[in-house]
């Protein structure tokens, strides 16, 4: 099955950048929609940016729109979200996600089954 796992996740001060990693294997043939996800205790994970493995536009959460940015190196199989800005409300577990697709564009209302284990950013 496919394997997700997250790095770059840290401490940063307000305004600043992080970007962070998600390297994949196994990943499935056929298209992949893949993500990057949030979440903090109590709330539901939240959908931040996903994109089409094969390539087109992302798609954001309006929370994260202009300050995001997902990209990816299919050659190196990782997938990356470069954080800039960042804010204290930013503060959460990270997650890298992936989920194959059927003829529909990648977009984050997906129910995504496959999850990486997670990475902390804190933003204070």
């Amino acid at each position: 099955h496919v394997q997700l796992v997250e790095s770059g996740g840290g401490s940063v001060q307000p305004g600043g950048s992080l970007t962070l990693s998600c390297a994949a294997s196994r990943i499935p043939n056929g298209r992949v929609c893949m993500g990057w996800f949030r979440q903090t205790p109590g709330t539901r994970r939240q959908a931040l940016a996903v994109i089409d493995r094969a390539g087109g536009a992302a798609d954001y959460a309006a929370s994260v729109k202009g300050r995001f940015t997902i990209y990816q190196d299919n050659a190196k199989n990782t997938l990356f979200l470069r954080m800039s800005r960042l804010k204290p409300d930013d503060t959460a577990m990270y997650y890298c996600a992936a989920v194959r697709i059927y003829g529909n564009l990648c977009s984050r209302n997906y129910d995504f089954n496959y999850w990486g284990q997670r990475t902390q950013v804190t933003v204070s």
